[in-house]
């Protein structure tokens, strides 16, 4: 049995905006650097593996969170969302043309277009997380965040979230064979000694 720590990357630009980032690497922004930089990972998770995703807002999180450099896995990179990547979600919600949807409406085989779906997503993630061997966290994204624990309680992406993703929280899941389980709480950020 192993738990995996998910933990979501800090703001940047393009989310403050509204933007749908998926792949595209843009960096935190400096308010989320100087935010992070007074955060750490509470006592229990310090000696933990760390992950992230090779974006740099992820890896920079990752860093700063734990002051030593993740090692990066390409299965943690965020969903791709194809032509709507850069694009603010209200604006595209707001187009009924632009096909649109909010998470509670996808399903497991919703694909924005040129995108990927969370299906797909799953298949490239579940791989990496059964191959760990110790206790992990991992620096993502929302995206990916919300495929491991849509696995973990069994929610389909249909109706709402049976879990809330915020930001500077640890998401755990323990992971034991083919057996997923979630904690109820998440896990806060210690704030740094100064």
């Amino acid at each position: 049995m192993i738990r995996l720590a998910l933990i979501r990357h800090g703001h940047t630009a393009w989310n403050r905006q509204g933007r749908i980032q998926g792949r595209t690497d843009v960096p935190l922004d400096a308010e989320a650097e100087a935010q992070l930089a007074s955060l750490a990972l509470p006592d229990d998770w310090r000696a933990a593996m760390l992950w992230s995703s090779p974006l740099q807002r992820a890896t920079r999180t990752a860093t700063l969170l734990a002051g030593r450099p993740p090692k990066t896995a390409p299965a943690l990179t965020e969903m791709d969302w194809g032509d709507w990547e850069g694009q603010e979600g209200a604006v595209l919600r707001a187009d009924p043309s632009s096909g649109y949807r909010d998470i509670e409406d996808w399903g497991w085989d919703f694909r924005p277009p040129k995108g990927e779906t969370p299906a797909e997503l799953r298949a490239r993630l579940l791989p990496w997380a059964q191959d760990l061997r110790e206790d992990a966290v991992a620096v993502c994204h929302i995206g990916i965040m919300r495929v491991l624990m849509a696995h973990a309680t069994g929610w389909d992406f249909k109706g709402p979230a049976p879990f809330q993703i915020k930001r500077n929280r640890l998401f755990v899941i323990t992971i034991s064979d083919d057996i997923w389980t979630t904690t109820d709480t998440p896990i806060r950020l210690r704030q740094r000694a100064s």
